[in-house]
């Protein structure tokens, strides 16, 4: 489509928004759907859920914030089941200012803007439609037509709860311009927006001395006095304030506790009462989620001021801790990059992997358990499994330290790092040993770490590195293996040929000579070792392969090396321990024989062609493992 054609195609799904009628049919829409008038904390609920639920590792995951929002499925859980679902009931919740809570960097900021980007899109939906007074500047609820008398049998009658009196500019209106027949309003269909400050609000604290109360309840007009003669008068008087351009929305309140205490009191009757106080009127219905963010350190010495203490109870404080599984961290780290200009740099695969790893060992605890080291603790807390441990034993764990993301490295420092890694690259790729070199001569740089923080961080740099050399000699062995394919099936079917004998009692004829022998127990040991199956648990491993072989055997399929996840992982490991002098001759030859070349050639093709790497990082790859298996 060309840009005219879209232009159109835009402005017709606008025009398709707008809708005005009368109070009376506006009262058929609430019949025919009554969450049309639901308040806002259960809009922001339905918004979340109408996204999508999912359940993982039996935490609830919210589709609405997993596109943006990785490895905090349990604090946003959280946030929704404990905050907005009750509060979507009208349980006194809803009557809480929301506080998020947690290091720098951790999310956040990220949270409230898919809160306000959300609104906005889902008051665009016949789902989320949103409708006002005609006129009103806080675009507030119709239904507060409804005199009090009347509104337990509308109530009723239409199932809807009403809350809330008009505006002063409305009260005026309906008496002046409608002669109080309330039935003859204009309503219209809101849509939200942050830059035209419908239904959405911002508020960001700045000079105390300079910043007036008006920015958040509006001002007087002072070029409108001599006309209406009175500052109580509603048209007067400038309904612009962030309180109520937010009505019916969600207002951010941004570095709320560093706010003057005069802000805050304003806070205390909309949270509990929803209403606040503006100018010469009465008490100013609002209907708005508010919701602020600061870090551990400000919080503590918010609540440590005794002054502070009515506002205390009026909050509900939701941790949003860093996250703690090194393959969610990955992904953060995929997303910044791919928002920048430097994606089309090649990064090597495992990269990201690397700096993730050692990110997520800055947020965790030592454990007191004994053979639980920082390293297995991040391979749990990421889903692998561990031999001898349970779900219970990892709950534990976190139980053990329950601060656990709330410190550590924040993704904006390894972003930074890795930022600078990029730009003084020279090579068209980088590797996790370029990253690992940035995030140690970033410590030096930064002020807020001391030395006895820049040792710990050092020992993390180096297991994350340790981690690595694993994770170097097992690519180059898959890749090794994949290039000898011949050779693991050879190994296979060797393996069972004994295995079969073994468990069925018999002998094996030698192919050459034809002379029955015993099984070779020497062999099948030497594969089985591989994975730590001991003496005693040999002889059920080996009936688990007959089983799974005859198992294919009746279904007409054939039995490869890669049938069972657990022999695979022994064939490959045996298959790589006798070619290891081959890789170490191979990448340590400065001038190769032809054999060698063509062995060294096919691995790294292999690399390229199915593990994701350039021919800039392949070569780097087994220069590197060559290196680690001559040491």
């Amino acid at each position: 489509m060309d840009l005219r054609s879209k232009l159109d195609a835009y402005r017709r799904r606008e025009e398709s928004l707008a809708w005005e009628g009368t109070f009376l049919d506006y009262l058929d829409l609430v019949r025919k759907n009554p969450r049309i008038a639901q308040p806002a904390h259960a809009r922001i609920y339905e918004m979340i859920v109408s996204a999508g639920v999912e359940i993982v590792d039996g935490h609830k995951r919210y589709a609405f914030f997993s596109r943006e929002l990785f490895g905090l499925d349990e604090a946003l859980e959280r946030l929704v089941e404990e905050y907005f679902h009750p509060a979507a009931k009208r349980l006194d919740v809803r009557k809480r200012l929301l506080l998020l809570m947690g290091p720098v960097s951790g999310g956040k900021s990220t949270v409230v803007a898919l809160l306000k980007r959300g609104l906005e899109e889902y008051t665009r939906t016949d789902e989320g439609a949103v409708y006002g007074i005609a006129g009103c500047p806080m675009h507030e609820e119709p239904l507060h037509l409804i005199p009090g008398p009347l509104r337990r049998e509308v109530e009723e009658e239409l199932g809807v709860f009403i809350e809330g009196d008009l505006c002063p500019q409305c009260q005026l209106r309906l008496e002046n311009e409608y002669g109080g027949r309330i039935e003859d309003v204009r309503v219209e269909r809101v849509v939200f927006s942050e830059n035209r400050r419908v239904g959405i609000g911002t508020f960001s604290p700045s000079d105390p001395k300079s910043q007036d109360i008006a920015d958040l309840t509006g001002s007087i007009d002072f070029s409108t006095i001599a006309e209406y003669g009175s500052e109580s008068d509603p048209r007067a008087y400038r309904f612009d304030g962030e309180l109520n351009k937010a009505n019916r929305g969600i207002m951010e309140f941004q570095e709320m506790l560093k706010s003057d205490e005069k802000f805050l009191w304003n806070l205390l009757s909309l949270t509990q009462e929803g209403n606040f106080k503006a100018g010469r009127f009465a008490l100013i219905s609002a209907d708005e989620l508010i919701v602020a963010h600061t870090n551990e350190t400000e919080y503590r010495a918010f609540i440590s001021n005794k002054k502070n203490e009515a506002l205390h109870s009026r909050m509900i404080v939701m941790p949003i801790p860093y996250n703690l599984k090194v393959s969610e961290e990955e992904k953060i780290y995929q997303k910044l990059i791919g928002q920048s200009e430097l994606r089309h740099i090649h990064l090597a695969p495992y990269a990201l992997r690397t700096a993730a790893m050692f990110t997520v060992m800055t947020r965790l605890r030592e454990s007191k358990r004994a053979g639980m080291d920082l390293v297995k603790k991040m391979r749990l807390y990421d889903g692998e499994a561990a031999e001898g441990v349970q779900d219970k034993d990892v709950a534990e764990l976190r139980a053990e330290a329950p601060d656990e993301g709330m410190f550590g490295v924040d993704p904006r420092y390894v972003m930074n790092r890795i930022s600078s890694a990029l730009i003084r690259s020279d090579a068209p790729c980088l590797g996790p040993l370029d990253i690992l070199k940035s995030l140690k001569d970033g410590f030096d740089q930064h002020p807020s770490i001391t030395p006895e923080e820049r040792e710990r961080l050092t020992n993390l740099i180096a297991l994350a590195r340790r981690e690595y050399d694993e994770i170097a000699k097992r690519e180059v062995q898959r890749a090794f293996v994949y290039s000898f394919e011949e050779s693991a099936r050879t190994l296979l079917e060797n393996y069972l040929d004994n295995v079969e004998a073994f468990c069925s009692w018999q002998k094996i004829r030698d192919p050459i000579t034809g002379e029955e022998m015993d099984p070779d127990e020497k062999l099948m040991r030497s594969i089985e070792e591989q994975i730590g199956v001991t003496e005693n648990a040999k002889k059920s491993f080996r009936e688990e392969i007959l089983i799974r072989l005859s198992m294919y055997a009746r279904k007409g399929k054939r039995f490869e090396y890669t049938s069972h996840p657990a022999l695979k992982e022994a064939i490959e490991k045996k298959l790589f321990a006798d070619l290891k002098d081959v890789i170490k001759i191979t990448t340590s030859t400065k001038t190769p024989d032809e054999e060698q070349l063509k062995r060294i050639n096919d691995v790294g093709r292999r690399l390229i062609e199915h593990h994701g790497y350039c021919s800039v990082c392949a070569n780097e790859l087994l220069q590197y493992t060559g290196s680690l298996l001559n040491r």
